[in-house]
């Protein structure tokens, strides 16, 4: 009889370094788009290095990465913060390593484009041609100032069965991907009628089941 006691095989590997950016970033109370950002920005650093492990690299292969995204990708220069910050990140809060200053970094240029900024009359105009889900979300955000995910993850209140209030104040889940709830007001009357029109579409389509 074999009296070698058996033993127990490891079953708590190390989870994988992207599961570990990923739970990092929800610790860090960072946004669901922020997370898919910097867990692709991590995945082409490791495949320009031909897969090498990030712990295994350092300032010299961040820098090169970075400068082949300005000249060879011609990215613009928010493109190339958003991977620098990815990569500093995965480093400082994951791996806990510290980089020296990235001197050695071809920078992309500034895009020196002005943004459009409408007037109230265009704005009105623009909303006018807007109906169903997506004239709802326009005027909710114009009105109240909310993020586009906000508003896509706007909880709806059901109170005393099938009746939904929102009133002025609507309940909104901050997008930074706290958790938290918030509100936010209303401001302007169109908005406050597409909540209404949203609060009865709502309330039929509860009651009949769907």
């Amino acid at each position: 009889m074999n009296m070698t006691p058996s033993v127990a095989p490891d079953t708590a590997a190390a989870p994988k370094l992207l599961d570990q950016v990923r739970a990092r970033i929800r610790v860090k109370h960072y946004s669901i788009r922020t997370e898919a950002q910097y867990v692709q920005w991590i995945k082409r650093f490791i495949y320009f290095h031909d897969k090498r492990h990030p712990r295994d690299m350092g300032a010299p292969e961040v820098e090169a990465f970075l400068t082949d995204l300005a000249v060879s990708g011609g990215v613009s220069a928010s493109t190339q913060n958003q991977a620098l910050s990815a990569l500093l990140f995965l480093y400082r809060e994951v791996l806990e390593i510290v980089l020296p200053w990235l001197d050695n970094v071809t920078r992309a240029k500034p895009s020196r484009r002005l943004p459009v900024v409408l007037t109230p009359a265009e704005v009105r105009a623009v909303l006018e041609r807007m109906d169903g889900v997506y004239g709802l979300m326009a005027r909710l955000l114009y009105g109240t100032g909310m993020r586009l995910m906000e508003c896509l993850r706007l909880p709806a209140r059901r109170r005393s069965g099938c009746r939904m209030r929102w009133k002025r104040n609507i309940p909104m889940r901050r997008a930074n991907g706290a958790g938290s709830l918030c509100s936010v007001r209303a401001a302007t009357r169109p908005t406050r009628a597409a909540v209404r029109c949203a609060v009865i579409t709502s309330t039929k389509s509860c009651c009949s089941g769907r």
